[in-house]
């Protein structure tokens, strides 16, 4: 056997954990039969990656990424478990590859978003929430287009999962442009570190608005407290959604099969 790892990261919640291994089930069955050399469980913690002596570097010899064995062994490095040059099937966010990740990995297909509002096929958008009584429910509209609730969200607080997050900054900040605006349509944006954390400053009041993408928007209305507590007041437009991606190196290199 050897030491290639697999991590779907980035719906990992605590309470959806026996679902997401179930999807990595079904993956793991497909690759099997076409003659992967698979792992059977997820890579959820530093812990569990191979070291990478001296840091992971790519093709010019440069340091992309640490040594897994040098980080906190139960937390997870995203930017690592993306880079890992024994990552034979993982999944990504189109902030990350757009801002460089692109250059150190395969993207290999993409999942399907139809059974969540909000999502058809690969594409999927961002539900603008914002507390109970400070705007009505707006359904996902049919033909995808954005929907932005900008008499409502100007001058209120933007809580976003991070930086780079296509759907929690990026794709609004872009339909923000297209409508003639911009983010400084908001007092002030609040860097949350996730899309639940988004979810529950919005409900108790330390911000005003967040962009949560479809399917996260799903399991927090399954698990989260704090969801019941915000509305959905607007949509961004459909995108890709999160792709499936590997390492430059592994011998998977198209998602289906």
């Amino acid at each position: 056997m050897n030491d290639f790892i697999a991590a779907l990261p980035m719906y990992d919640w605590p309470e959806a954990r026996a679902e997401v291994d179930a999807e990595w089930a079904a993956i793991r069955a497909r690759l099997l039969a076409a003659g992967f050399d698979v792992p059977e469980r997820l890579v959820r913690r530093n812990g569990d990656m191979p070291a990478v002596p001296g840091g992971i570097r790519n093709a010019a010899g440069a340091v992309i990424a640490s040594d897994p064995a040098t980080l906190p062994p139960d937390e997870l490095d995203f930017p690592t478990v993306w880079r890992h040059p024994k990552l034979l099937f993982g999944q990504a966010c189109w902030g990350p590859l757009e801002l460089g990740l692109v250059a150190d990995v395969r993207v290999i297909g993409q999942p399907d978003y139809s059974e969540f509002e909000g999502g058809e096929g690969e594409l999927y958008s961002s539900a603008m929430v914002m507390r109970v009584g400070e705007g009505g429910h707006v359904s996902s509209p049919a033909d995808g287009r954005p929907v932005l609730p900008l008499d409502l969200i100007r001058g209120k607080r933007l809580a976003f999962n991070s930086d780079d997050s296509m759907s929690g900054i990026i794709a609004l900040t872009r339909d923000l442009v297209a409508a003639g605006e911009s983010l400084d349509i908001f007092s002030e944006r609040i860097e949350s570190g996730g899309h639940r954390d988004s979810i529950v400053a919005v409900a108790q009041g330390r911000a005003d608005v967040a962009a949560i993408d479809c399917r996260s928007w799903a399991l927090a209305r399954r698990f989260e407290p704090a969801a019941k507590d915000v509305r959905v007041a607007g949509w961004t437009a459909r995108r890709k959604g999160l792709p499936y991606i590997a390492a430059l190196g592994s011998p998977v290199t198209r998602w289906p099969l």
